[in-house]
């Protein structure tokens, strides 16, 4: 086999129930670290800070019970692939980085920039925030594509 994984082989990684189950647990363990680290345990942000603390806290209680439900759906999704033996290792890794990965640049791009509807830190210069945070989802995401490619080169055995 070549270097470059055959596009067939790339799309088949793409349309698998292993990698779409973990995209799923990866943007759920995303949220999660937001969510615990950055609103409870930091105390930096809602998850909308347009309008009263309740209202923040109530966001915030929203998106950790989406968070769940993705977490929980995955986690289905991945038995229901490995009870029908077609459950790949190398492609629920690529979905799982996949998914931390653009969670964290649509909440760094969208939810933050575009929205507005909350920032990582307040009474600080945002810049090197913003740049950590939206550094670290295209490390996230640009891990999940050379696994996805691997995925793709290397059948699994």
């Amino acid at each position: 086999m070549t270097s470059a994984a055959p596009r067939s082989e790339l799309i088949g990684v793409l349309r698998s129930k292993s990698f779409w189950s973990a995209f799923l647990i990866g943007i759920a363990l995303m949220a999660g670290v937001d969510e615990i680290v950055f609103h409870q345990l930091l105390g930096w942000h809602h998850f909308y800070d347009k309008a009263t603390s309740d209202v923040g806290l109530l966001s915030d209680g929203l998106l950790h019970a989406g968070e769940l439900v993705a977490l929980v759906a995955g986690f289905f999704l991945l038995a229901d692939a490995r009870r029908r033996g077609a459950f790949s290792t190398r492609a629920a890794w690529a979905g799982l980085f996949v998914g931390s990965g653009l969670f964290q640049l649509w909440d760094g791009i969208i939810d933050h920039k575009v929205l507005g509807v909350h920032q990582i830190r307040y009474d600080v210069e945002i810049r090197p925030y913003d740049l950590a945070w939206n550094a670290a989802g295209l490390a996230l995401l640009a891990v999940g594509a050379g696994l996805t490619v691997l995925a793709a080169r290397r059948p699994a055995g």
